[in-house]
This record gives C-alpha cells, sequence and structure tokens, in this order.
C-alpha cells in the first residue's frame, strides 16, 4: 500500500487499480461529499467542496484510485474532517511513474485546502510530493475562495511537464558517495532531530530491491524516502535500548516529509549540476 496515506484502517481507507465509484467513495470518506461546514466553525469561515473540485478533475481526465479521511471519536465529525483524495488520468492508475494529484481538505478546521502535485513510483508503492516551486496550492478557509480553488486546480495541471524534467534531470546525476550521506544525514535530522537519531545515513540509504542500486539523485532519493517513511529498521534509543523506526502515519506527517525530501533532493542537484 502506498505510503502517501495514514493507516486508518478498512473503515476510513480504500484504494482500487480502476477509478473509484461515487458509492466507494461516499461509504469510506463522506466527508468529501459534506454541503456545508461543520457547525462549529465561525461566520468567518469558508466552506471549500472538496466535491465540486473532484467534479472540475474528473472532467480533465482525471479519476480518484484512492481515498482516506481521519478518524474522528465524535460521530457528528465524520461528514467534516480531514480528508485526502489522490487522482491520476484514467489510463495510468497502474502506471509505472505517474504524475497524480492530491487534494487535502476538511470542513472542520482541521486543515486549509491543499492541492499538490506528485509523482507515484510503483515499484516500491511511494508517492513523491514535489516542492512548492511546483505549483503547490494552499487556500485558507477564508474570504471568497472559490474560484481560488479552480484556478489552482488548473494550475497544477499545467506543472507536469516540468515535474517530469525535474525527475528526468534527477536520474541523470550521478551522486558520489559523499553527496548520498550528506542528503541522507539531512534527511534523518529532519526526521528525527538533531541531538540524535536511531538508525545511521547507511541504513536508510540501503537498497531494498534491485532496481534501486543505481547511484543517481532520483534512485537515491527514493531509497531515502522509503526507508524514513515504511520504518521498520533496526537502531538504538540515546539510552542505548534497541529499537525499531516507527512508519510515518497520519495525512500531516507523510505529506510534511514528503515535502521536505523533494526540496532536500532539488537543492542537492541545483548545487551538483
Amino acid at each position: 500500500m502506498a505510503r502517501l496515506a495514514s493507516r486508518f484502517g478498512a473503515a476510513n481507507l480504500i484504494r482500487r487499480d480502476r477509478p473509484l465509484t461515487r458509492e466507494e467513495l461516499f461509504r469510506v470518506v463522506p466527508s468529501v461529499f459534506s454541503e456545508d461546514k461543520h457547525a462549529s466553525r465561525s461566520e468567518r469561515y469558508t466552506y471549500i467542496p472538496t466535491i465540486s473540485l473532484l467534479d472540475s478533475l474528473q472532467r480533465e481526465g482525471f479519476q480518484p484510485f484512492f481515498a482516506c479521511q481521519s478518524r474522528v471519536r465524535d460521530p457528528d465529525r465524520r461528514e467534516h474532517t480531514k480528508h485526502m483524495l489522490r487522482l491520476r488520468r484514467a489510463g495510468q492508475i497502474n502506471g509505472q511513474q505517474v504524475p497524480e494529484i492530491i487534494i487535502l481538505n476538511s470542513h472542520g478546521g482541521e486543515s486549509s485546502f491543499q492541492l499538490l502535485p506528485g509523482i507515484f513510483r510503483s515499484v516500491c508503492t511511494n508517492s513523491l510530493v514535489c516542492g512548492q516551486s511546483f505549483g503547490e496550492i494552499r487556500v485558507p478557509h477564508r474570504g471568497d475562495v472559490a474560484g481560488k480553488v479552480i484556478e489552482g486546480a488548473y494550475e497544477v495541471l499545467g506543472v507536469f511537464d516540468r515535474v517530469e524534467e525535474k525527475r528526468e534531470a534527477m536520474q541523470s546525476l550521478r551522486l558520489p558517495a559523499p553527496a548520498q550521506h550528506a542528503l541522507a544525514n539531512a534527511a534523518l535530522t529532519y526526521r528525527f532531530g538533531e541531538e540524535y537519531q536511531p538508525v545511521t545515513a547507511a541504513q536508510i540509504l540501503t537498497p531494498r530491491r534491485y532496481e534501486d542500486h543505481q547511484d543517481d539523485l532520483w534512485t537515491v532519493y527514493n531509497r531515502i524516502q522509503e526507508s524514513l517513511l515504511k520504518g521498520g529498521l533496526s537502531g538504538r534509543t540515546a539510552q542505548g535500548k534497541r529499537t525499531h523506526t516507527r512508519a510515518v502515519n497520519g495525512i500531516d506527517g507523510d505529506i510534511k516529509l514528503n515535502r521536505a525530501l523533494w526540496v532536500m533532493a532539488e537543492e542537492l542537484q541545483q548545487a551538483l549540476s
């Protein structure tokens, strides 16, 4: 299962190798269909309809294949809580390395509206969230924003050629061992903090499969991302006790780490080009 999502459990997550039907979405992520903001929101809070944007993107040929929403203790919030949709062009849902659009939204104050471009890499089932330089759209729930949301969707649709160019540039750049370790150490510091990291740069650089033995920036970046997101690496705590790194769970954690790693890889590419 792709890592760009939380472990919400079967009741809060659905993925198919085909476009999801409205019935499937409504059963698993009812917050996508919410027609108004939660009653706890003030007059200044602007409702941004996820379903309207989904309709617009479907008209452009993008279809949802993955959806999830946050668990809530209060049943009254189930139809307003934070949710995420991932969309790809209808004929590319099972592709090897394909562009996708990620929608994040809520109707209860849990998050701003976000629209992000990404790339899916099937070999390790990772989704890579591109940085702000590739058209990320973030809209707060304030004011007259409906037009901004639809306009932002078309901006994201227009960046995929540049995303592919960036991927090809990273793939053509061979990374010497010192540069690989510098990227890995920066990623470890971001993930665990400066004081102590439970695993080493060498561990998160270790390939998990034959396809990942290349030393180009794109492949190294993917190795690091998969290691940090999936967790499960043996390590030591600051007190010397044995431990295993945890997977990154939660919509926010996944998105933030994905985005940070992309920016690090971009900066390294620019420094070495």
